[in-house]
């Protein structure tokens, strides 16, 4: 399953969506996480977590941009929590 699936299957309000043309970057990347608490990053079947705000490290910044410098896609902000990818296991954890 697919985020947008999985958004679309269980409700899911979106508040605010960014097009993909606006190529956010590590700046944009490290404010998101500086306004949270908790990141977790889905990247395949690798699951990265993160405690940001103040205490925000370039390692999690990094671990939100793809390739190119441009940050990864799908991120949503839930409250203090920030997610950087798709898994279906995760996404259920919070959003179920």
């Amino acid at each position: 399953m697919r985020a947008s699936k999985f958004i679309e299957a269980h409700s899911i309000k979106i508040r605010e969506s960014v097009s993909a043309s606006k190529k956010l970057q590590a700046a944009d990347a490290k404010a998101i996480a500086r306004e949270s608490k908790t990141m977790v990053v889905m990247k395949g079947k690798k699951i990265t977590h993160f405690k940001v705000g103040d205490e925000t490290t370039d390692e999690a910044v990094t671990a939100m941009l793809g390739n190119t410098g441009n940050m990864r896609a799908p991120l949503i902000r839930a409250g203090n929590l920030v997610l950087v990818g798709f898994n279906e296991e995760i996404y259920g954890e919070h959003f179920a």
